[in-house]
């Protein structure tokens, strides 16, 4: 029988297993993830205790056309009622819990502004629309900044829209272009953030826990403290992996590939040597590039030409980094205030963007709980902090040296709360400082990521945010479970391919909608 291997165990792994049973027709016991860490789940990760913090590095957002991830966990039961897909309970949460945000944007005096109006001028809505209709190929290593003038960056539109999906002036117009065509159908309810979907709990609690059950009860292999190094090519054109090279409890082994074994690898890491910190500590940034997503990656590429140029992606960390924070307490008295504040019902307000904070700060209230385990005297939010190399507007020095106590002192600071010391002293608060957090935005060329199946394999596939699907986006679940499914059905040539990726610029009503969204004043 034919074996799989998947480098890796973030949700592109956990997906590709799920495909190779679910549309392979493999066996579970078949299969063998081998992961580096400690824990499964890669990015999609949440952790702690209402006694330590809980922490998660950040969250994803979900929306109606995210039709392979859907269609996967359609097939996964949830957690909680094992009758229920996990697809059926995320689409069951949004209809209870819609975002319907009325303070996405708030200026420099803690007053919410009106972001019905997207503040363009006749010249953005130009630049925006010749950004959109510019063929691919023609943006070739070109930023954001080199397709738009200095006041795009200052409208209502970009502020909501980089925070939403962090985008930075400086990163790949190509990536941007593609957001733009990908959500264009979500422009007439930006502003409230009600095309928006989110699972029930955090991501790992809401997607890896039941993929990882469903997957281990069919007898899959998760192998943790697992490093791959290389992987070992046939001789010739053909591009065959023969063996893999791993090292686990301080010793090396290679696993030998029979004829019909297949590879799949995460290449890369969006969270690699990220660093967390306390309520009283900064974390220390990592610039050790000590990951092996990135170390295997960079190998594999210097041995032949099409795997991609992994040093597009992991070489400037100055521009790929910034800091999340995760907040834990006892005390309502920030959710109470916050609600008023907002005129939403925590878990239903959305993201609450200060435009004007040189941090460019951004925070959520999630709906509570949002760990599955989270006791109902305890609440949990999360933000984050595009300008980590800024310094704060009222704490004197960037984001990525503040404590966790630093960082909820300069968004209180930005509310006006009076009881700003109150809420300080009852807060537990995890930052996180993420290097390469947003690397897959970084500027880049055709072929600096690999195709998912690259010419000429006959066994190996890439698989995760470093992949090249035409036409999605990446820093989402959706690329991940696409490049998996991608991955399953070309290496086994099946008739069944993945759903195309949804064009909504090809649909009159949702053009005409985005256009006099454009227009709103």
């Amino acid at each position: 029988m034919a074996k799989a291997y998947l480098v890796g165990s973030g949700v592109a792994s956990l997906s590709a297993a799920a495909f190779l049973i679910r549309e392979g027709g493999f066996s579970g016991s078949d299969i063998v993830l081998l992961e580096e860490q400690d824990r499964e789940g890669g990015s999609l990760d949440a952790a702690g205790s209402p006694e330590t913090g809980y922490t998660m590095r950040g969250g994803r957002m979900f929306e109606i056309h995210f039709d392979c991830t859907y269609d996967l966990l359609r097939s996964i039961p949830s957690l909680d009622d094992p009758s229920t897909s996990v697809t059926d309970d995320t689409f069951a949460f949004h209809d209870d819990y819609a975002w319907d945000d009325h303070a996405r944007l708030v200026d420099a005096a803690g007053k919410v502004v009106d972001a019905h109006s997207m503040g363009f001028s006749e010249r953005d809505r130009l630049e925006l629309v010749k950004c959109v209709a510019t063929p691919e190929k023609l943006l070739d290593g070109k930023r954001i900044t080199d397709c738009f003038s200095e006041g795009f960056f200052r409208t209502n539109f970009w502020w909501m829209w980089c925070t939403t999906f962090a985008f930075e002036p400086w990163h790949s117009a190509i990536e941007f272009r593609r957001y733009l065509n990908r959500f264009i159908h979500l422009f007439k309810t930006f502003d409230s953030m009600s095309g928006i979907y989110r699972t029930r709990f955090n991501q790992y609690d809401s997607i890896v826990r039941p993929l990882l059950k469903w997957l281990t009860d069919q007898g899959v292999t998760v192998q943790l403290g697992t490093r791959v190094t290389d992987l070992r090519l046939a001789d010739g054109d053909a591009l065959t992996v023969e063996a893999l090279t791993a090292q686990r409890g301080g010793q090396s082994e290679e696993i030998t590939l029979g004829a019909d074994d297949l590879v799949m690898v995460t290449n890369g890491s969006m969270t690699a040597d990220s660093t967390l910190g306390t309520t009283d500590t900064a974390p220390v940034l990592d610039t050790s590039r000590s990951s092996g997503a990135w170390q295997l990656w960079e190998t594999l590429a210097a041995k032949r030409p099409g795997l991609g140029n992994p040093s597009v992606f992991d070489s400037s960390i100055p521009d790929s980094t910034w800091t999340s924070f995760t907040v834990t307490t006892k005390d309502p008295t920030f959710f109470e205030l916050m609600e008023k504040f907002s005129g939403s019902e925590a878990g239903k307000g959305g993201l609450i963007t200060f435009k004007d904070s040189n941090w460019l700060l951004t925070i959520v209230l999630n709906h509570q709980p949002h760990f599955r385990e989270q006791p109902e005297d305890t609440f949990v939010w999360w933000g984050y902090g595009l300008f980590p190399d800024k310094e704060g507007d009222f704490v004197r020095k960037p984001m990525r040296e503040c404590t966790g106590r630093e960082i909820l002192d300069e968004v209180l600071h930005h509310l006006r709360f009076e009881e700003g010391p109150q809420i300080l002293e009852n807060s537990t608060v995890i930052p996180a400082l993420m290097p390469y957090i947003t690397s897959q935005f970084l500027v880049r060329s055709a072929g600096d990521r690999p195709q998912v199946v690259p010419k000429g394999s006959t066994n190996l596939a890439f698989i995760g945010q470093y992949a090249e699907v035409p036409d999605d986006v990446v820093f989402t679940v959706e690329y991940s479970v696409r490049t998996a499914w991608t991955a399953v059905a070309q290496l086994l040539h099946l008739d069944r391919q993945p759903p195309a990726v949804y064009k909504g610029g090809h649909d009159p009503k949702v053009l005409v909608e985005a256009l006099e969204t454009m227009h709103r004043r």
